[in-house]
């Protein structure tokens, strides 16, 4: 997953600064980012603060090496699976 350059902080800022009326795009500007980006962080942030957008990438990053970890396991056991069935 593609780590963003910007701060939970940041995001959080943004959002809070279209809640309180200022034109979505004047904050992409000052950003630099797409209109795009900023409804997918709405999409995906919306109405969380800075402490909870940290803890909920934290939680994302977790999922994604325990995803990986089950896959290379699943892998893993199905090599075995099939070396022990061409021994026997």
């Amino acid at each position: 997953m593609k780590t963003s350059k910007f701060t939970e902080e940041q995001i959080a800022f943004a959002l809070k600064q279209a809640e309180l009326g200022t034109k979505v795009e004047e904050i992409c500007r000052k950003l630099g980012i797409s209109e795009a980006t900023f409804y997918n962080w709405k999409k995906k942030y919306g109405g969380l603060g800075p402490s909870e957008l940290r803890r909920l990438r934290q939680l994302e990053e977790e999922n994604a090496k325990l995803k990986r970890l089950v896959a290379d396991l699943s892998l893993d056991k199905a090599m075995l699976q099939d070396v022990l069935a061409k021994k026997l």
